[in-house]
């Protein structure tokens, strides 16, 4: 948490992922900036109807192998 930072979502995308929660996650690693989502559930995520190509949706363990490399 104290590498945190409130982010203000001003817009509210559908995604339209199985997972109605999923679509928040998605939404407001937007409008953070984020440049990835790491989770195990990768293949709720690819379900999208919009796409955002600068967010990438890894694996833990994908992330890690990333983060040694």
């Amino acid at each position: 948490m104290s590498a945190c930072e409130w982010v203000q979502v001003y817009y509210l995308w559908r995604p339209n992922l199985r997972d109605e929660g999923d679509n928040h996650v998605l939404e407001l690693a937007v409008a953070g900036g984020a440049s990835a989502i790491v989770t195990n559930n990768v293949s709720d995520f690819r379900s999208s109807d919009l796409r955002f190509p600068g967010v990438r949706v890894l694996a833990p363990k994908d992330f890690l192998k990333e983060m040694a490399a």
